[in-house]
């Protein structure tokens, strides 16, 4: 059911030219037009189980994102061969149908996506176990033919399992006007306190991530436990250096459910982030325990249990029992101090960025800050400030973005005014090759807006690099989580020679006074900010639940051989042991997709890996 080649030439002439509302009416309508034929055409051909009719549909070079849909996986195939065997080979147990474009969404519309103009329609269909939703991009093929060269599946709902929102919100019968027997507080503590039961979910961790899966899970009616080693929800953010504030905009960081206020500023600061999880952990209903610090945990096969441990903040040990354990603490774990020579002998103080919070002190000091990431540079800037005469040691080459405009570009479809599903939905749809392609389209922009700056880190001597393929920033944080500095002004204080650069290499040895350098001079320091880093998830999780497991699941977080991140938002290798991290637009579009397997694998649907 190819579009016509007449049909699809004139939708290619009209693709780039709205001059008037008529006009751009037609072009919408074509748009939908077009989706819609493509998407009858598909469910006909997906009917039939054979990779063979698929083929005409897709361009050669083509991409397909599948969340859970076909594959109870978050996973991807590149070419077309590979996409249409694999929709094909899956379409028996998943029986997709009803592809149809919904109301109430962003309709079809023309975009230009990696610099292809296109045809972008998100779509909705129904499949053996629930509903999902999906994006798919088409243009014209060298036969002039309509086709697509990306398509994403997405499973959204399990059918009977759905989401305690909107007009599936709870009655509230168990409490509302429950003269003589609990209240809605009476039932809130008592649930917290789990007396009585054990949580089918304990998450470790009570910021962005945690706070994010719990929520979800809580729709789901997935009994969950937060621990969070903080006195209070937020003190994550509240407790980090003085001056901190979200790199990225607003738009894009909402927490499930609960969009911030309008009226709050483009770029919030770690305040009123921190306030704001902590009342969203109270509206949301979620269990947790703060001033608790996860000891241990170990795995029962014969249960499918686990046995973990939990210090509280009086001294007392709880254990609990839950069938899943979630670690939600962030992309590191501990703070990691190298061994430098000479450190030893510093007279001064040290202190990890981790535990830095303001150069109000040390006014008229001399500080060395060891790093040139973004904690670094951000903690360069609040030193300089409070008029501390502040150096950085560059140990290796660092990525340099500025916020606005160049970091801004990563925030192009969020810009664009679909509702937050819709742009949710988008990102989700983008599989790792398209990502890296992406990224490093981004990346060529950045330089350019950022030439000027960057020619003066040069000049000084600064290290800089885009990333091991030209890819930028972006990529660096999903490989190592870090290595780059999204700039809020230290870069042209730098320039200026307003902050001190030293490179590692031209260090002698640390003294007690300082650092003394190979030219024989010394560098004197009063401070010491160690802006190194953290040791790999794998750390914690040897402390946590032993070598064996660590062993067991390998890498957390940085990129597998598929693409995707090692054991994040999905199954590991051991059964009931699940990881979430990032920023908030991650956590929130990830912890939907992790939320329904832990649901899938309740319910007997998913079995583990």
């Amino acid at each position: 059911m190819a579009l016509s080649k007449a049909i699809a030439a004139r939708q290619v002439e009209q693709m780039n030219h709205v001059d008037t509302p008529m006009q751009a009416y037609q072009q919408a309508m074509q748009a939908r037009q077009t989706a819609e034929h493509w998407l009858a055409g598909f469910e006909t051909a997906l009917s039939s189980e054979d990779a063979a009719q698929l083929t005409a549909l897709f361009h050669q070079e083509c991409h397909w994102r599948d969340i859970l849909t076909f594959t109870w996986d978050l996973s991807s195939a590149e070419g077309r061969d590979n996409v249409t065997t694999g929709l094909a080979a899956a379409q028996a147990q998943t029986a997709a149908a009803q592809f149809h474009l919904p109301e109430g969404r962003k309709p079809p519309r023309q975009v230009t996506r990696l610099g292809r103009d296109s045809i972008e329609a998100i779509f909705e269909f129904k499949t053996s176990v629930g509903s999902g939703s999906g994006i798919v991009r088409l243009s014209p093929g060298d036969d002039g033919v309509i086709k697509a060269w990306h398509l994403s599946t997405t499973l959204e709902e399990i059918d009977g399992h759905g989401e305690m929102t909107g007009d599936n919100r709870p009655t509230g019968s168990a409490y509302s006007r429950n003269f003589g027997g609990d209240n809605w507080e009476d039932i809130r503590e008592k649930a917290v306190a789990y007396d009585d039961h054990e949580p089918t979910v304990l998450v470790i961790g009570g910021a962005q991530a945690g706070l994010s899966i719990a929520a979800r899970l809580n729709q789901l009616g997935i009994n969950t436990l937060v621990v969070e080693q903080w006195p209070r929800i937020g003190d994550s953010w509240r407790k980090r250096y003085h001056s901190l504030a979200l790199h990225n905009s607003i738009h894009l960081n909402h927490l499930p459910y609960m969009d911030f206020p309008p009226t709050w500023p483009k770029y919030i600061p770690k305040g009123m982030l921190g306030n704001w999880f902590e009342f969203y952990a109270d509206a949301m209903e979620i269990n947790c325990w703060t001033d608790t610090e996860f000891v241990s945990s170990t795995w029962d096969e014969a249960s499918k249990s686990w046995t973990a441990t939990v210090k509280r903040g009086d001294g007392t040990k709880r254990v609990v029992r839950p069938k899943h354990l979630v670690f939600a603490n962030g992309v590191s774990s501990y703070p990691y101090i190298p061994d430098l020579p000479g450190l030893d002998d510093f007279k001064g103080e040290i202190i990890h960025s981790e535990g830095f919070d303001s150069g109000a002190g040390w006014e008229g000091k001399q500080a060395l800050i060891i790093g040139t990431g973004s904690s670094a540079n951000d903690i360069a800037l609040d030193l300089h400030s409070f008029g501390v005469n502040t150096t950085m040691i560059q140990r290796g080459s660092t990525t340099v973005v500025s916020i606005d405009p160049s970091a801004r570009l990563n925030e192009a479809i969020w810009d664009e005014g679909p509702p937050l599903a819709d742009c949710d939905l988008i990102v989700a749809s983008t599989t790792p090759a398209l990502m890296v392609e992406g990224y490093k389209q981004g990346a060529q922009r950045m330089l350019e807006l950022d030439k000027d700056m960057i020619a003066g880190l040069k000049n000084i001597g600064f290290k800089f690099d885009i990333g091991e393929d030209e890819t930028g920033h972006q990529m660096k944080y999903f490989r190592r989580g870090g290595g780059y500095n999204l700039d809020a002004g230290s870069s042209d204080l730098m320039i200026k020679g307003e902050i001190g650069l030293l490179q590692y290499e031209n260090i002698e040895h640390f003294t007690a006074e300082g650092v003394l350098l190979k030219d024989g001079s010394t560098v004197p320091a009063d401070l010491i900010v160690m802006a190194t880093g953290y040791f790999p998830q794998k750390e914690l999780i040897n402390r946590g639940l032993g070598e064996e497991i660590a062993d067991k699941i390998g890498p957390v977080w940085g990129l597998g051989e598929d693409g995707e991140l090692n054991n994040m938002f999905r199954r590991t290798p051991q059964e009931g042991l699940w990881f979430i991290a990032g920023g908030l637009a991650q956590c929130r579009i990830n912890s939907k997709y992790m939320a329904l397997q832990i649901k899938a694998m309740e319910l007997g649907l998913l079995a583990p890996l």
